[in-house]
Parts: C-alpha cells; sequence; structure tokens
C-alpha cells in the first residue's frame, strides 16, 4: 500500500479537526444572561445597572464626564432588612477570569449619551457555593435553635461556602473630549 497517497487525507483531517479548537480557542466567554445594551444615559445620571438580591446588593453607576474616570460604579444595599444569601467579593482579589468554578453570570453594556462611541461594560461572575437547604420538621417548616447553631459554631464544624459573586467594570470605545 502507497501511504505518499494517505498524506494528503491525514493532512486535511488533522486542519478540520483544528479548525473548531481554534474558533473555540477565539470565542469569548458567553455570559449566562444574554441582554441587548441597556439605554443610553446621560453624564451625572445615577442608574442601576443590576441587582443581586442573593448578596442585597445593587450597582449604580454614571458616567462622570471625565476623561480620567469616565465612570463611577458603586454597590449600595437593597434593602436595609434583606439576609444575604451570597457573598459581592473584590474582583481584583478574586480573579474570576481564569479561576475554576466561576461562571460569567452577566454582561451590562451601557452606552454614553454623550459620547455614543463610549460604552461601560458590567461582567458580574458567580461562583456557586454548596448551600444546603435546612431540613424540614414534623410540621413542614424549617426550624434553628439558637443554642444549637452556637454549638456547632463552637466546635469548628465546617460550614457550607456561600454563593460568591465578582463584579468586573470597564469603559471601552474612543473618548470624546
Amino acid at each position: 500500500m502507497d501511504t505518499r497517497a494517505l498524506r494528503p487525507q491525514r493532512l486535511s483531517l488533522l486542519l478540520l479537526l483544528a479548525l473548531p479548537l481554534a474558533a473555540w480557542a477565539d470565542d469569548p466567554v458567553k455570559p449566562e444572561i444574554e441582554r441587548p445594551p441597556a439605554a443610553a444615559q446621560p453624564d451625572g445620571q445615577i442608574h442601576t445597572l443590576r441587582v443581586i438580591p442573593e448578596a442585597c446588593t445593587r450597582l449604580e453607576g454614571r458616567f462622570t464626564g471625565d476623561a480620567g474616570e469616565p465612570y463611577q460604579l458603586r454597590a449600595v444595599q437593597s434593602a436595609p432588612q434583606c439576609q444575604p444569601r451570597a457573598r459581592l467579593v473584590d474582583a481584583a482579589e478574586a480573579r474570576p477570569e481564569g479561576a475554576a468554578g466561576w461562571i460569567l453570570h452577566d454582561r451590562v453594556q451601557v452606552p454614553s449619551a454623550a459620547c455614543p462611541g463610549r460604552v461601560a461594560v458590567l461582567d458580574v461572575w458567580r461562583k456557586p457555593g454548596n448551600v444546603q437547604p435546612l431540613k424540614l420538621d414534623a410540621q413542614g417548616r424549617a426550624r434553628v435553635y439558637l443554642d444549637e447553631a452556637k454549638a456547632q459554631a463552637a466546635s469548628g464544624a465546617a460550614r457550607a461556602a456561600l454563593p460568591q459573586y465578582a463584579v468586573r467594570m470597564g469603559v471601552e470605545g474612543e473618548g470624546c473630549h
């Protein structure tokens, strides 16, 4: 059998197998929630970008009109009586882009009304925790007794890891100033 005739076929097969891998490598991470860009916002107007109810947090932003710091973002407690079921962590410390377990949850894009080429981009990453639902008693209610909870905490028993969220903010596009 002449193996020279098979070489071009092998090369073609290898190229066909490598094409999807190369396309996958260039494909950016897609968020779990896909949404169109938000309405354009004028400079100085505070607007809500995203609410994270599990962390009792509302993310607010505004375009500043300043070339040095074109956009400001702040996290605000959503309600004083809210009890968080997740933590909001610093994205610079968590580094969710390459860390194991982090999932790109949402990407919010807000264009500037004063500068159409400028867009604020908010990436919300989440890391699922391993919190188990409370066991129900005979009446169908979940009950936590203070003495039992204190004893469990004092014993050093492992607590379930809460889900985490990390937020990364950036501004894309050319400045108008």
